[in-house]
């Protein structure tokens, strides 16, 4: 979001007015557990009406600053810091270190992490999930779900999809904690070695149900990650459904240079 200047369309006043609250709540003006200014003394403050506060608040709202509670208006969000995941975060040396990615990261960060394991058991493969696996839709595939936590907020939510015929023999990825160095520590215990991790990643707004999970304000941004772990023989052995708290996270690749 901008102000109006130069050249070019003018930015609309929602626009501008969305940018003036965002940047107060930016620049601690106003802080976390703050009540946003009401509907009524918006209005009064920038001279507009009150269908142009409810544009602007939209905005404001899909910035994930702010969180709205019925009946109490709209209030800046506590924000833990950023946690980055890097491109490094699924090193051999970390699981063979007893640590699975997540917790490595937040522990390198300085947070305190927590992952609260919702479901782990067979179900019907969903469609692109099978694709990925090169199964067919609907065959038998262990799933794991999760919710992720840092520093007591939920920041992500993962389920991860593995070969039925893979997973069968492995007792440790039916449990709730698969072991040190987490359930790729486990598969490799077993012979599948890794070769790379594949990631496509697409941020969107999040949906009514998503936004509920992860605490955030109707149609804050989520960044949408699918991930395929495949082994050296060429296969995919898991692929991680996750949806991710935009404003939590910050991305960090290493992209070499050379052959």
């Amino acid at each position: 979001m901008g102000t109006a200047a130069g050249e070019g369309r003018a930015v609309p006043r929602y626009v501008q007015i969305a940018d003036d609250v965002v940047q107060q709540i930016r620049g601690g003006v106003l802080k976390p557990g703050d009540m946003v200014p009401s509907e009524s003394e918006l209005v009064d403050r920038y001279g507009v009406s009150g269908g142009t506060i409810r544009k602007a608040m939209v905005e404001v709202r899909a910035s994930g600053l702010v969180e709205t509670r019925h009946g109490k208006g709209s209030i800046v969000k506590d924000r833990p810091p950023v946690r980055h995941r890097s491109s490094d975060r699924f090193r051999r040396s970390h699981r063979q270190g007893g640590k699975a990615a997540y917790l490595a990261e937040s522990a390198q960060s300085g947070a305190t992490a927590k992952v609260s394991v919702l479901y782990i058991g067979p179900m019907e493969a969903p469609e692109d999930a099978a694709e990925r696996l090169g199964i067919s839709a609907g065959n038998q595939v262990l799933a794991r779900r999760r919710l992720y936590f840092r520093n007591g907020t939920p920041v992500e939510t993962a389920s991860s999809y593995l070969p039925w015929d893979v997973v069968k023999d492995i007792p440790e990825l039916f449990a709730e904690n698969p072991g040190g160095g987490g359930i790729y520590a486990r598969l490799e215990d077993h012979g599948h070695e890794f070769a790379e991790f594949v990631e496509t990643l697409q941020a969107r707004p999040a949906s009514k149900a998503e936004a509920s999970e992860l605490a955030l304000s109707p149609g804050a941004p989520v960044v949408h990650l699918i991930r395929e772990a495949r082994t050296t023989e060429g296969r995919v052995v898991e692929v991680c459904d996750t949806l991710m708290a935009a404003d939590q996270f910050v991305f960090e690749y290493r992209i070499p240079a050379a052959d």
